[in-house]
């Protein structure tokens, strides 16, 4: 059981992984032919900025989803250092599961805001995009961590993703 709970959150991973190098490529090339074509062709791309702005949030908010999932998020642990082997295991489980519960009430709020209609109705005033599409990508994200952060807590510390996850 505990082998395939580690697999899916090894795909999830893989997946997030490759999300933000497909998002920082896209991020690249658009804002590289924006300057190529507003400097040099006196032509901008009138949409660039806005998308630019929505790939950069969509890559923060994946990104620290990976980020939990690979166990680099940077933290202060001095504490948990310094109480022991014992003591510092506990609280390092109990923060744990504060974060997990923090996460899902995160989640709660935001699917509800998602699904309001007034958000469904929002579009975006360049693109002509609904912008919840763009809102449901932090939604997912929490998710994501979510998950990432349930299997912490439920699996054994030995089976959980090392920092060289990918």
């Amino acid at each position: 059981m505990f082998k395939i709970i580690k697999t899916l959150d090894g795909l999830l991973g893989k997946l997030e992984y490759a999300l933000l190098v497909l998002l920082t490529a896209a991020l690249t090339l658009i804002l590289s032919a924006q300057v190529i074509l507003r400097y040099f062709f006196s032509s901008p791309l009138f949409w660039a900025e806005e998308v630019s702005v929505q790939i950069l949030i969509s890559a923060t908010f994946i990104g620290v989803s990976y980020l939990l999932f690979s166990n680099k998020l940077v933290r202060v642990d001095f504490i948990l250092e310094n109480l022991g082997k014992p003591w510092g295991a506990w609280l390092n489980k109990g923060l744990q599961l504060l974060s997990l519960l923090v996460l899902l009430v995160l989640c709660y709020y935001a699917t509800e805001w998602i699904l309001r209609p007034e958000i469904k109705a929002d579009v975006s005033p360049t693109t002509q995009l609904p912008r919840w599409y763009n809102y449901a990508v932090l939604v997912v994200s929490f998710y994501c961590m979510a998950w990432h952060q349930l299997i912490k807590i439920v699996l054994p510390a030995r089976l959980v993703h090392s920092e060289a996850a990918l």
